[in-house]
């Protein structure tokens, strides 16, 4: 049976200190990837099987559960697709916590990654390979990538962790990149359908669903923020203007 990770080119962003969401997201992945990698050496691999993602095991239901728990997994031959994932989670994930809270963060976190496994098995149901298993948070965290770009559309990502750019163009590359993998993919090894997947349900989440709301109360609030800033600004002038005109003003004149 092929199995398949979910990854992607690095590219980075600023974050910050660890919210509970994001945090304990990182722990549990990390302490299963540990688990995960010295099974497989140690040949007890197996058990951590029935967790993968396998579209059959899905469509006859008795996998079901695979479509949350296939994503606290990853390539256990390597650090790479856990490093680069955790690294992504916090670095996007820290600032949608604290935007959204902690509930709210974790409910778009999954609905992305179980979105993302729905089109995993709709790919590999009109592919024919519905033996194929599929590991990794990538889905997710694409999920997460898209949510910053329409949240902090201006703010500055590193591409490559190279080149600035801002994040709503990052995100439109990403997921061209992504489509484009994904219609000429001849089994590489990486779930493209994945990120393309956490996108798309995370889009379809935010703009219709009740994380429309969670977007329009943060934009309401940067709204108040604004004009709150602009209030400031106008005193500030209007007190900078009084004493200016105080100073010329004739000691004399009543």
């Amino acid at each position: 049976m092929r199995q398949t990770y979910q990854g992607y080119g690095g590219f980075a962003s600023l974050g910050g200190r660890f919210p509970p969401g994001v945090k304990w997201l990182i722990i549990i992945n990390t302490a299963l990837f540990v688990l995960y990698f010295f099974a497989v050496r140690t040949g007890l691999g197996g058990i951590f099987y029935p967790f993968g993602l396998v579209p059959v095991a899905v469509l006859k239901l008795f996998g079901i559960w695979q479509l949350f728990t296939y994503m606290f997994l990853h390539d256990p031959y390597g650090f790479t697709h856990i490093l680069f994932n955790m690294l992504m989670l916090w670095m996007f994930g820290t600032d949608l916590e604290r935007t959204w809270g902690t509930r709210g963060f974790l409910r778009y976190y999954f609905i992305c990654g179980v979105g993302a496994g729905i089109c995993i098995v709709i790919g590999n149901l009109l592919f024919g390979t519905l033996e194929t298993r599929t590991i990794g948070a990538s889905g997710a965290i694409f999920g997460l990538l898209l949510a910053f770009g329409m949240l902090f559309p201006n703010s500055t990502v590193l591409f490559w962790f190279l080149f600035p750019i801002k994040a709503k163009y990052f995100v439109m590359i990403m997921g061209a990149i992504q489509f484009m993998l994904t219609l000429g993919s001849t089994g590489s090894g990486v779930s493209h359908v994945a990120h393309l997947g956490g996108m798309i349900f995370g889009y379809g989440y935010l703009k219709w669903g009740r994380g429309a709301r969670m977007r329009t109360n943060f934009s309401s609030e940067l709204l108040r923020q604004y004009n709150r800033w602009k209030m400031q600004r106008a005193k500030r002038k209007f007190d900078v203007y009084m004493r200016k005109r105080d100073s010329n003003r004739d000691p004399w004149v009543n």
